[in-house]
């Protein structure tokens, strides 16, 4: 007798094992039915206008309900791993970068400036200019920007060591092209000086040259060393120089600059090339410089003081465009300064005048 999982005509003779044997290897378990491509059309989708008893099974519909889970899951995992990823990022980037510094405003504020002749009291001594340095202080000046040595750069609290050096720099660098330049020296321009200083101030430094006037604002040697080159000429191109610089931090934003040089020249009237009729003509200038951090990158400065003491010359009554050296054989007038009158109303005049030192000529032979 047949059993249950027979064939209706029993169990075919000479088959080892029987049929259950011969197809126990192609029975399709459930997983192999999930995974099918092919599934046959119901009854009622037969009922349709199909051509084909079996459709293709779309892979979503293969896996069933509970087969997406582990998919959603893996892309929920993903952006998970992207967004600890994006904001490690930003951790790092935030500790590595500078620390926020916010806009600056500050407005550069007007040059105070104090110049003084110094009038000799006898005749300007006069020879050549080797002779002159020599018998002078000015014997061991160095020539030029060689004069001008920058100090040790240091970090400040606010400032790196590379921005201190920028600031030094700079500072030389405006003293070199007023002071030791010579197409400045002798008027034939100002381009270079100009240039260095901060935007807001130009409008003072314009002034200074188109109308010169004593009011401590707008006096030319404030901003830079000039003769008239229709009465003076430089008898040697090498200007002496000796003096200091030194820095301070004056607030988180801007680093302070001092400066204090006194430069000697060697003139002869213009138009004489004989080297006998040199003579020394000394200025001594204090500057205060001050540089913020726009400043910094753009080589440039703010100017806020500048005193200035330059003889031998003669005391003027009037605003001179230029510095006015007495030369060799030359003596000062008696003419002082002009008059202040203390009950005058707009800027005030700062009519001043000094005696040159006989120690600050050359010595006699």
């Amino acid at each position: 007798m047949a059993g249950r999982g027979d064939p209706p005509e029993g169990t075919p003779e000479g088959t080892p094992g029987g049929g259950e044997d011969e197809y126990r290897s192609v029975v399709f378990d459930e997983s192999f039915v999930r995974a099918a491509r092919l599934q046959e059309f119901s009854a009622k989708e037969r009922m349709g206008d199909h051509s084909h008893a079996v459709r293709r099974r779309d892979p979503a519909e293969k896996s069933g309900a509970g087969s997406l889970t582990p998919r959603r899951g893996s892309v929920q995992a993903l952006l998970l791993v992207l967004v600890v990823a994006v904001a490690f990022g930003t951790a790092v980037y935030v500790g590595v970068r500078p620390p926020y510094r916010p806009a600056f405003t500050r407005s550069a504020e007007p040059l105070r400036m104090t110049v003084i002749p110094l009038a000799p009291t006898g005749a300007v001594p006069g020879d050549t200019p080797e002779s002159l340095l020599r018998r002078s202080p000015a014997a061991r000046f160095d020539a030029g920007a060689s004069g001008i040595p920058l100090p040790l750069a240091r970090r400040t609290p606010h400032f790196t060591e590379n921005d201190v050096m920028t600031a030094l720099t700079t500072a030389k660098d405006y003293l070199v092209a007023s002071s030791v330049d010579p197409d400045v020296l002798t008027g034939a321009e100002r381009r270079s000086v100009r240039v260095m200083l901060d935007p807001e101030q130009l409008p003072q430094f314009d002034q200074t040259f188109a109308d010169p006037s004593d009011d401590g604002r707008h006096a030319p040697a404030g901003w830079l060393v000039r003769f008239d080159p229709a009465k003076v000429a430089l008898a040697e191109s090498s200007v002496r120089v000796r003096g200091t610089l030194r820095f301070a931090e004056s607030a988180a934003d801007t680093i302070d600059v001092f400066s204090d040089h006194t430069f000697v020249y060697a003139l002869r009237p213009a138009g004489q090339a004989a080297k006998q009729d040199a003579s020394l003509f000394t200025v001594r200038r204090t500057m205060h410089f001050r540089f913020d951090r726009e400043d910094l990158p753009r080589h440039r400065a703010e100017l806020l003081t500048s005193q200035v003491q330059a003889g031998p010359q003669t005391c003027s009554t009037e605003a001179p465009g230029t510095l006015r050296p007495l030369l060799a054989g030359g003596r000062a007038t008696p003419t002082g300064p002009a008059g202040t009158d203390p009950y005058a109303t707009g800027p005030p005049t700062a009519g001043l005048c000094g005696v040159l030192d006989t120690r600050a000529q050359p010595r006699d032979r």
